[in-house]
């Protein structure tokens, strides 16, 4: 039996897991982000996460294993450095993964950013099945996003192309992390959700966490400091989206994370805010959906990234167009007449269930 093996690296958590052909989890590791510590900490708690999966008589059939991580990544060098993980600068990510003691031989690791992970599952198992062009955003303790073009998952050269949380919407806005000003991400994060609503004077009750999630829990409760933090969010999402198919003509835009499980507490602002920035015909009507791989994405993202890379080539993913008559995507959304191809010599994993290549 063929396995691949997944890590996905954010801001909050680090999850493993080990993943058959059909895409489905046979095993799920997960430790906090020490995002605050030092590297060897960071980690300490990957590490933790690949001895528990080793553990699973599955792992000596593991012939893969795919590494997304919160971003930016260099892929060529296999180095991280993430915005929210400061303790991370240039890391060696892939180099010691690769020296765990329990990884085979044949497996060599291959890296990409968490987003375009994200974007590689939907395309081939979730919302974005089929489509032409897409955007898949997170949008949890930081905002990243990846692309298909024509078909096909763009990483780009580096592997962060559609980096849309850096993108900056507010010329005066606030210093973000990243170096830049008025980033998306320092707007409408989880984070920085959490953060208005506390200043603008929201108070948790009794019980909740001071967390994006108590926000919009307070939100649909028709708390107004808490709706207006939703709002300000979706408006930054708005004028970003709004930009990107401005630049590349969406057919479809599909939004993940933990902030997007507030439902339309996000979405009904977002989608009336599109209004105001996408004012031109072709940026119009763009429909804007909910991930339907919710937080295994990352995961399964890894995996189909792993599984379309043969020794260490382009670490992109994507997969075949359905067949006749299969799933297609989104109503409104263009769906592609050509597979997803990542780099040279590679195989894909198909849409629809079927096994990866």
């Amino acid at each position: 039996m063929v396995v691949y093996g997944a890590l996905d690296i954010g801001g909050t958590k680090i999850a493993g897991a080990l993943v058959d052909p059909q895409g489905r989890l046979l095993l799920r590791a997960e430790r906090p982000t020490p995002a605050r510590e030092p590297a060897e900490t960071l980690m300490g708690a990957v590490t933790g996460v690949l001895d528990e999966l080793s553990g699973h008589p599955a792992w000596r059939d593991l012939s893969r294993l795919g590494i997304a991580s919160a971003g930016p990544v260099d892929r060529a060098a296999g180095t991280v450095s993430p915005v929210n993980i400061p303790g991370w600068r240039g890391f060696p990510l892939v180099e010691r993964v690769r020296s765990h003691p329990l990884l085979p031989a044949r497996t060599d690791p291959v890296l990409v950013g968490d987003a375009v992970a994200m974007t590689a599952a939907e395309h081939w198992r979730g919302a974005a099945r089929g489509v032409d062009s897409a955007l898949c955003m997170v949008v949890s303790t930081g905002i990243g996003g990846g692309l298909i073009l024509g078909g096909r998952l763009h990483a780009g050269r580096t592997g962060n192309a559609g980096h849309i949380g850096h993108i900056s919407v507010d010329l005066d806005g606030s210093a973000c992390p990243c170096g830049a000003r008025g980033c998306v991400e320092g707007l409408a994060s989880g984070t920085a959700i959490a953060a208005h609503a506390l200043a603008a004077g929201w108070t948790p009750p009794a019980g909740v966490a001071p967390t994006a999630q108590g926000v919009a829990a307070a939100a649909r409760l028709g708390d107004p400091v808490a709706r207006a933090a939703y709002e300000r969010a979706a408006q930054a999402l708005a004028a970003a989206i709004a930009a990107t198919t401005a630049l590349v003509e969406l057919d479809l835009v599909v939004i993940g994370g933990g902030v997007a499980q507030a439902g339309d507490t996000l979405f009904a602002p977002l989608r009336r805010y599109m209004s105001d920035y996408a004012a031109l015909d072709f940026t119009r009507d763009v429909p804007i959906v909910p991930a339907e791989l919710a937080l295994d994405a990352g995961l399964i993202g890894a995996a189909a990234v792993a599984a379309g890379s043969v020794g260490g080539s382009a670490g992109t993913a994507g997969a075949p167009a359905p067949a006749p008559g299969g799933p297609a995507g989104a109503a409104g959304a263009r769906v592609s007449g050509g597979g997803a191809v990542p780099g040279p010599r590679t195989s894909l994993p198909p849409r629809g269930g079927t096994a990866l290549g």
